[in-house]
């Protein structure tokens, strides 16, 4: 299942960071983070609640950029 979700981010290079740290977070397949549209589609894994998944996802964020806001509906 892939989901996008809305950004905040300031910089390209924090939009890399956090696009490495939610592919690094368990739950999930891929992640791509468009600085552009201030957009990030996560691919989850078969099986796992998308809305867990992106809390650890956007704790993993923060740790590479603190001021960082993924917008969950």
């Amino acid at each position: 299942m892939k989901k996008t979700y809305k950004i905040e981010v300031d910089c390209a290079n924090c939009a890399n960071k956090m696009e490495q740290a939610a592919k690094k977070t368990e739950g999930v397949k891929d992640a791509v983070v468009n600085f552009m549209t201030l957009k990030m589609t996560v691919e989850f894994d078969e099986g796992v609640d998308p809305q867990a998944v992106m809390q650890q996802v956007l704790k993993n964020c923060r740790k590479v950029e603190s001021d960082c806001e993924i917008f969950m509906k």
